[in-house]
């Protein structure tokens, strides 16, 4: 089950019922399933806290990814600061649907086993991100 919520921000004009197919498809291109997802919209002020509490960063982040794998079945928690998912749509050109969404699946690749903080891990992550984004439907 895939949830939404949000905490100080204004629920994201996202279609939840395609986002929730095209998540479980990404999901199933790497052999997983979806088990508990949830998802947590908020500010960048809820996303530093969130950063410094749990994982010792001070520094804003477009989304955190708390990872609650079991076996084949991907569960877990994403914290998505939507002003950071602004503020880099705007930095990078991007139309703001289109870096939300790459923020959503990133938690997903994430949860998939995909990490882009070791060398060349970002080019695939990237390539993972564009290859996902060709599965959602407009």
């Amino acid at each position: 089950m895939i949830t939404y919520n949000c905490d100080g921000v204004r629920m994201p004009k996202i279609k939840k019922r395609d986002v929730t197919a095209w998540i479980k498809a990404v999901a199933a291109s790497y052999g997983r399933k979806v088990g508990e997802v949830g998802y947590m919209f908020v500010n960048d002020e809820k996303i530093l806290k969130t950063n410094r509490e749990y994982l010792g960063h001070d520094y804003y982040t477009d989304i955190i990814t708390f990872d609650y794998n079991e076996g084949d079945r991907i569960n877990g928690d994403l914290v998505i600061s939507l002003d950071t998912v602004s503020t880099n749509a705007e930095q990078f050109g991007k139309d703001y649907d289109e870096e939300l969404h790459r923020v959503i699946i990133h938690g997903i690749l994430h949860l998939c086993g995909i990490n882009d903080k070791g060398p060349g891990e970002r080019e695939l992550m990237e390539a993972a991100e564009d290859k996902a984004l060709a599965m959602l439907k407009h």
